[in-house]
């Protein structure tokens, strides 16, 4: 099986993502023939000495001719290292739920910052939100160098410029790389250009990136999204439990307790869609079987004895809030988490964050479109949660308007 990359791009309105992912794209031949003509044509007619290569990806036609991207979209490419999903989301402050949206699955966030205007606001703010993520991975591109002579100076003073300000952050691998999307200079390849830069090209960054430490193998957890039960002449007593594994590692013969009832068992056997394996681990989508009959449905996760999920209805969280209707104090929502689904209330919004500089207003108690604040939930019934910092998929979850069915916000457990 093929390794992927799941990656994002983040930067202000006219720092060149568009232009970094088409060269992306044309660069391992992930564009068709006619796709390239289309784009060869458009530049000629609009008097462009080169090869406008952002067309590949705005691909609403109010996206191009603003000459923005709005939406979040992935593209999928391959090289012969590694496969690549990538999420392509907007620049404007507007879009902050847009880019929560993209990168919340994300190995691995491409910051892009123009020579010229250096780190600015939407920088730090991409970069917060990378860090709440929990993105373990952060590529400071550099990009436009031919506009600034290709000056080691310039790159060498916005490394440190970044470097102060990423010392806030909680991102444990943050690499930086000068290039000019428009060019291709250190993008796919090493460029003759910039002599004095040592380091690896864009892309090889990409392929070499080793993300397979992201998961946490530690936590074993699975949650229970489906009881199959074929009933069949073959299967007849078959009784399976289904999900994907969000922690750890499973093999048959080990002990498991099931939560909530806390009922043990040991597991029979793990039947994938390829058949039996011998282990599964995460992001392995699996079906389970115990050795004692247990009352198993939907929303209760399977875990080791010795290490349980924390059993709580009270929550902390951080949340980004996504709706044009600001949070409500005391509010009601629907939650889901993993494959659970129960009520909440709003009991306290601790504090908002200011996320050009990191500084908490506690007083400041409204959350409204593209707010990130902490906040305090109490469940109906116990959430079998970890700390977002421990585990992404356990940790994580959606808040939902009950009356127009929207997701209002996306949530942090800490």
């Amino acid at each position: 099986m093929m390794d992927l990359l799941r990656f994002s791009t983040a930067g202000s309105v006219d720092d060149g993502k568009s232009t970094l992912i088409g060269r992306l794209l044309y660069d391992t031949k992930s564009i068709f023939e006619d796709q390239l003509e289309a784009i060869e044509r458009t530049s000629r007619d609009r008097g462009d000495d080169y090869l406008d290569l952002a067309l590949l990806t705005d691909g609403l036609r109010a996206e191009r001719e603003q000459g923005i991207t709005i939406d979040v979209a992935y593209r999928y490419f391959a090289t012969p290292r590694r496969k690549f999903i990538l999420a392509d989301t907007p620049g404007h402050i507007q879009y902050t739920r847009n880019m929560v949206t993209g990168a919340s699955t994300v190995n691995l966030a491409i910051v892009l910052v123009d020579a010229r205007s250096g780190i600015v606001e939407q920088t730090r703010r991409h970069s917060f939100i990378a860090s709440l993520l929990q993105i373990k991975h952060l590529v400071v591109a550099i990009n436009k160098m031919d506009l600034v002579d290709y000056s080691e100076d310039v790159f060498n003073k916005l490394v440190e410029e970044y470097t102060a300000f990423s010392s806030k952050l909680n991102v444990p691998d943050i690499r930086y790389v000068p290039l000019s999307a428009l060019r291709g200079d250190n993008v796919a390849e090493r460029s003759e250009r910039m002599p004095w830069y040592q380091g690896p090209s864009l892309l090889y960054i990409l392929e070499s990136v080793h993300v397979g430490n992201d998961y946490n193998f530690v936590d074993s957890r699975f949650p229970v999204q489906y009881v199959i039960r074929p009933q069949s002449e073959t299967h007849r007593d078959y009784r399976g439990y289904s999900g994907r594994v969000a922690g750890g590692v499973f093999k048959p013969g080990d002990e498991v307790l099931v939560l909530p009832s806390g009922f043990t068992s040991k597991i029979r056997s793990i039947d994938s869609f390829e058949g039996p394996v011998a282990e599964a681990f995460p992001p392995m989508s699996v079906t389970m079987t115990l050795e004692d009959e247990i009352d198993i449905s939907r929303g209760d996760m399977i875990v080791k004895r010795d290490n349980q999920t924390k059993v709580s209805q009270d929550i902390d969280l951080m949340v980004c809030w996504m709706n044009e209707k600001p949070l409500q104090p005391n509010g009601k929502y629907l939650l889901r988490h993993t494959s659970r689904e129960v009520k909440c209330i709003v009991k306290d919004v601790r504090y908002k964050v200011d996320i050009n500089t990191l500084h908490r207003f506690e007083n400041d108690k409204a959350l409204g479109l593209n707010d990130i604040g902490r906040i305090q939930i109490r469940t109906s019934s116990p959430l079998l949660c970890d700390p977002y910092v421990r585990n992404r998929n356990t940790g994580s979850l959606i808040l939902i308007d009950e009356f127009t069915n929207e997701t209002v916000a996306a949530g942090m457990i800490l």
